[in-house]
């Protein structure tokens, strides 16, 4: 084998965590496969052979292909006028069938966090996720992270604690997945009968539905506060209801809404205490044909 051939191999056993990486900064699918398709590229370029810890040399290169990407994104947000602001964004879901799929596919749904806490992230600088997702998550030093920030251990440690704090505000779903799944079918089948008094009663009074249906249709994008509004809401989903096909997404009890084979959106779940504390759907027809999810036909 040539030598880029070797580098090449001992790249692909590194895939899978990169890619992880790539998605807990971007929360996309396809930005995380572009952050290790270019770190690959600057890899095959440099002389990376003689790298005694390549994964973690692989890590810092995908760390710092996302943090330009992430701070583009920030740039973005700044530079929108104030009649056209940033849109609600679901960050990619990780849609898993609750009979089981692929091992590579259930990998990534093992080492998933919830939509929830992505959309959280979503409002922490560059500098503040990729500090706290390298540290927390990854179990990488905060020298190391210093090296990629430009700056030092303590303003390191003093990211990802600010981050932490706010990540702590994102609802932490009840543990037992069962319990999940009851209280979701629970919700579905008050929606299909119409009845908001049960509604009420499975949604936490504070509850957030957001959803974001894509550029060019408001009507699916919103924000929905409140268990009242919401129960009001989801009255006029009852038709659907038939439709939405049990699947965990993100590791969590959620649906594929799917009328006529083909899913029309996503809604990932948040219980709470017994009760829905938040609701995050992706209804973008554009998104959902690139996460390729197939025929969902019971």
């Amino acid at each position: 084998m040539s030598d880029i051939d070797v580098l090449a191999a001992r790249f692909e056993e590194h895939r899978t965590r990169l890619r992880a990486v790539g998605y807990r900064m971007l929360g996309s699918f396809s930005d995380a496969d572009d952050a290790v398709q270019e770190a690959w590229l600057r890899v095959s370029r440099s002389d990376a052979g003689a790298v005694e810890n390549l994964g973690g040399w692989l890590t810092t290169v995908v760390s710092r292909v996302c943090l330009n990407m992430l701070r583009s994104r920030a740039s973005r947000r700044e530079s929108a006028l104030p009649e056209h602001p940033v849109p609600v964004h679901t960050p990619d879901p990780v849609v898993s069938r609750v009979t089981g799929g692929d091992p590579e596919h259930e990998a990534l749904v093992a080492d998933a966090v919830g939509l929830a806490l992505l959309v959280v992230l979503d409002t922490l600088t560059p500098a503040e996720r990729l500090s706290f997702v390298l540290h927390d998550t990854f179990g990488v030093a905060f020298d190391e992270i210093a090296e990629i920030l430009d700056g030092t251990a303590a303003n390191a440690r003093q990211l990802a604690s600010r981050a932490r704090k706010r990540v702590s505000s994102a609802p932490t779903p009840d543990p037992d997945l069962a319990r999940q799944r009851q209280v979701v079918d629970a919700f579905f089948a008050a929606a299909r009968e119409g009845d908001f008094e049960a509604l009420i009663g499975v949604l936490a009074p504070d509850v957030v539905l957001r959803s974001d249906g894509g550029s060019g249709r408001p009507v699916a994008t919103e924000i929905i506060r409140g268990a009242t509004a919401l129960a009001r809401q989801a009255v006029t989903w009852g038709q659907l209801s038939p439709f939405a096909h049990p699947a965990l997404v993100n590791g969590a009890a959620g649906v594929v809404v799917a009328p006529k084979k083909q899913p029309v959106s996503i809604m990932a779940f948040v219980v709470q205490n017994g009760r829905i504390a938040a609701v995050d759907v992706l209804a973008d027809p554009e998104r959902l044909r690139t996460l390729e999810l197939g025929d969902w036909a019971v």
